[in-house]
């Protein structure tokens, strides 16, 4: 999907499309599965299903745990994760330079997120990504959360720009569901948290397999 006209803004998913945040989720797990009297191993298990959400990284980290144990241990494991939220957290290599390549050529990018705004604003600020960033929509925002395209469309509206010449970028079906519902053109980011889906399957306008294809695919290159 390369198109000779750059779009006029750019948003991204948080976890797993434009942040390796899985690092630090999966050592909050292990803090989380030590404090309940189980081993730390296994904790890497949840990484795969970062972008998932919270409730998924307890049901992966605690496999035999029930509904009402889930809702029970997920607050403790947000604050576990807020402790450290950026000690191992990074741009994915190449993530960088397309963000950096974006405001060169004045595209604003913003994020769309399912993330509750306290952690994402935090893991922002803690990257520095914070004041590059033309608009942050978190899960907490709005009443509805992607799949639902209130978000992006809140954050088209808070970046000023128009949803149909924009494209979002996400590791989920749900991002990809959001974006084609707002009406914007969509990539699906094949190095994300997919937990062995197959990305080609979602509907997205393309897959692109690294951040650095980013760049022709946005017409940026």
């Amino acid at each position: 999907m390369k198109h000779s006209a750059q779009p006029e803004a750019v948003f991204f998913d948080l976890d797993g499309t434009l942040v390796d945040s899985a690092p630090d989720m999966i050592e909050a797990m292990r803090r989380l599965r030590v404090e309940q009297g189980e081993s730390a191993h296994g904790a890497e298990a949840i990484g795969a299903v970062v972008s998932k959400g919270g409730r998924a990284m307890i049901r992966r980290g605690f496999p035999s745990a029930d509904e009402a144990r889930v809702e029970a241990l997920l607050p403790r494991f947000l604050d576990l994760y807020a402790q450290a939220i950026a000690t191992h957290a990074a741009l994915f290599p190449g993530m960088d330079e397309v963000l950096a390549a974006l405001e060169t050529r004045g595209v604003p990018w913003g994020i769309v997120t399912n993330k509750p705004g306290n952690l994402a604003r935090a893991l922002m600020a803690e990257l520095a990504l914070h004041h590059r960033c033309a608009a942050l929509v978190t899960g907490d925002c709005l009443p509805l959360k992607k799949p639902d395209p209130a978000p992006i469309l809140r954050a088209c509206e808070i970046a000023g720009v128009t949803v149909a010449h924009c494209i979002y970028v996400g590791d989920d079906l749900r991002d990809i569901e959001a974006g084609r519902a707002a009406g914007m053109r969509t990539i699906a980011a094949g190095w994300g948290y997919l937990d062995g889906e197959n990305p080609h399957a979602w509907g997205a306008d393309c897959v692109i397999e690294s951040p650095a294809g980013l760049l022709a695919a946005l017409g940026l290159d």
